[in-house]
């Protein structure tokens, strides 16, 4: 039986992921300077990071113990649904890095 705490702890970690995929996709979209570069590495990199953090949320911590999901909804859950969540935020809805504008720099190091 599924209690209401496995619940809430589910939810968020799901919270959790969502913001880890969306900051390192922006990272990523801030480093990186080509146009397809910050999609690769997002979509190499994040679920590796999400695939730890859900073995240490759902394996190290009992976390999951009365969810009784399959390993393949949890991953579903835990790891693909959280990157396509992040990816599409911080993508469509946080602008550009170049519609920013910076102040200028002086140069006495300052």
């Amino acid at each position: 039986m599924v209690s209401v705490v496995g619940l809430v702890l589910f939810g968020a970690v799901l919270v959790i992921h969502t913001l880890l995929a969306a900051v390192l996709t922006r990272f990523f979209r801030l480093r990186l300077k080509t146009q397809w570069g910050y999609v690769i590495y997002s979509f190499v990199l994040i679920p590796v990071a999400l695939l730890v953090t859900t073995l240490v949320f759902f394996g190290v911590l009992p976390i999951g113990a009365g969810l009784d999901l399959g390993p393949t909804a949890l991953l579903g859950a835990a790891v693909g649904l959280p990157l396509a969540l992040g990816f599409t935020i911080d993508t469509l809805y946080v602008p550009a890095p170049d519609e920013y504008e910076l102040p200028e720099r002086r140069g006495d190091g300052s």
